[in-house]
This record gives structure tokens, sequence and C-alpha cells, in this order.
């Protein structure tokens, strides 16, 4: 990957993370370089789909709100279903406690309800 093509992933990057314009381009290169295209989403040994698994776990149960938005979608592309990201959830009840698997299923609800009303629209 390029400069350039860096840049531009990392704008698409800083515009779902949000970090003060002083530092964006900065926030978006080390989310690169650790992170993806290249760091630990990239890595060999487990699935896409497993990986988001688990980041939807690990973001519920630390109450991250914002980030679980961004990884519930990209759970959903990467092959997880509805069912199973509520289903994971609710173990976080258990696991990271019933606030958190609160908000983790609002956020969830919030999420397939945006998708089914960009799905609805796209297929007008």
């Amino acid at each position: 990957m390029n400069e350039e093509e860096k840049l531009k992933l990392s704008r698409a990057i800083t515009d779902q993370l949000p970090a003060p314009e002083e530092i964006r381009d900065d926030w978006g290169k080390l989310i690169i370089d650790t992170v993806l295209p290249d760091g630990v989403w990239s890595r060999e040994g487990l699935s896409l789909r497993d990986r988001s698994m688990i980041t939807v776990a690990a973001l519920t149960a630390l109450h991250c709100p914002n980030e679980l938005r961004i990884h519930i979608g990209r759970g959903l592309d990467n092959g997880l279903t509805r069912t199973e990201i509520s289903e994971l959830i609710m173990h976080m009840a258990i696991y990271g406690g019933f606030p958190v698997a609160v908000e983790g299923m609002q956020v969830a609800t919030e999420v397939f309800a945006k998708r089914d009303a960009r799905e609805a629209r796209n297929s007008d």
C-alpha cells in the first residue's frame, strides 16, 4: 500500500473514529500500522469472522458503544448473523455484567435498524 492509499484509508478510518485535527493523520496511521490492513486483523490463525466475534464481545464487555457500532457492522460483513451477535452480547451479561450487555443490545438494535433502512432504500 503506497502512502496515498494509506492516507485515504486513514481518513476513512478517522471519519468513524474521530481524533483532533492536529493528530488526525497520525492517529489514522497508528491504526493502519497496528490494526488493519497490515496489523492484527491480517494475521493468520483466526478468520475475520472469528476476529469480529472476539472484538464485539470485548467491546461489549469494555462498554465501548462507539466502536461497538462499527464492529457489529463489520461483524455482519464478515459473516456473523444477527442471532450470533445478539447471543454473544447476551453471553457478555454473565462475564461482563448486565449493564454492558444492556448497552450492547441497544447498540445492536440500532445497527440492525440502520442496516434494514439502508437495504430498504437500496431495494427501491
